[in-house]
């Protein structure tokens, strides 16, 4: 009687294990099929993001930015690039405008992340 015990457990333990998965696979699917149905139909959004961005010029001017997922990241970003470059590189939180998971335009720099 307890081999069988042993094997429901192990069975509803596997269950559990594949329902927790699936679900976590199914979130992950979901946030990257949207980027995809994003770039294919050229949708266009405006929002605040977080954003590396790199001035050249002896009067500074923005040159590129880069859409950034979280203050840490831009900060060790621009650690680096300042590290292998002459340019001046700034996180900044801005009102962009996004197409597919990338910046097209900044339309307001709204605070410096020091």
């Amino acid at each position: 009687m307890s081999k069988i015990k042993y094997i429901v457990i192990l069975l509803i333990c596997y269950g559990l294990y594949k329902g927790y998965v699936a679900f976590t696979n199914f979130e992950i699917g979901v946030a990257d099929r949207v980027t995809q149905l994003e770039e294919a139909s050229d949708f266009e959004r405006q929002g605040e993001v977080i954003a590396l961005m790199m001035y050249l010029g002896d009067p500074p001017q923005l040159n590129e930015h880069l859409l950034v997922k979280s203050k840490s990241k831009c900060l060790e970003m621009k650690q680096i690039a300042e590290e292998t470059s002459f340019a001046y590189y700034e996180c900044a939180i801005v009102d962009a405008n996004l197409k597919g998971g990338k910046i097209t335009s900044i339309n307001e720099e709204l605070e410096v992340i020091q």
